[in-house]
């Protein structure tokens, strides 16, 4: 169930985001003065956290989505479920402890 929900709520935060990035793209054709002023909000410590969450999520919510292909095609993976949402969380983390270190560097500075 948890993986259900996680999935629906990731999905969500993904197309949110999509949407936002698409609006503040749109400014650069309506004035680059505004496109800038956006672009440079980006640029803070809070926002460079809401990138490392984004990340987060759409890390999440791809090997999740692989896991549900699995379950959908193979009967075997139906009967491991709960093993296969304990990979997703492993790969999650491990791909996260990869990324975050650097990225959270560059958000405060470290470079």
């Amino acid at each position: 169930m948890w993986s259900w929900v996680l999935h629906r709520i990731t999905g969500t935060a993904i197309f949110f985001f999509l949407l936002v990035h698409i609006l503040d793209t749109a400014l650069v054709r309506v004035s680059p003065e505004a496109y800038n002023a956006v672009i440079g909000t980006y640029k803070t410590p809070i926002m460079g956290l809401g990138e490392a969450g984004l990340v987060a999520a759409i890390v999440f919510h791809a090997y999740n989505g692989l896991r549900i292909i699995l379950v959908d095609f193979w009967s075997w993976a139906t009967r491991h479920q709960r093993v296969l949402f304990w990979v997703v969380l492993g790969l999650w983390a491990v791909t996260m402890a990869g990324f975050l270190p650097r990225h959270l560097m560059h958000v405060f500075g470290g470079e």
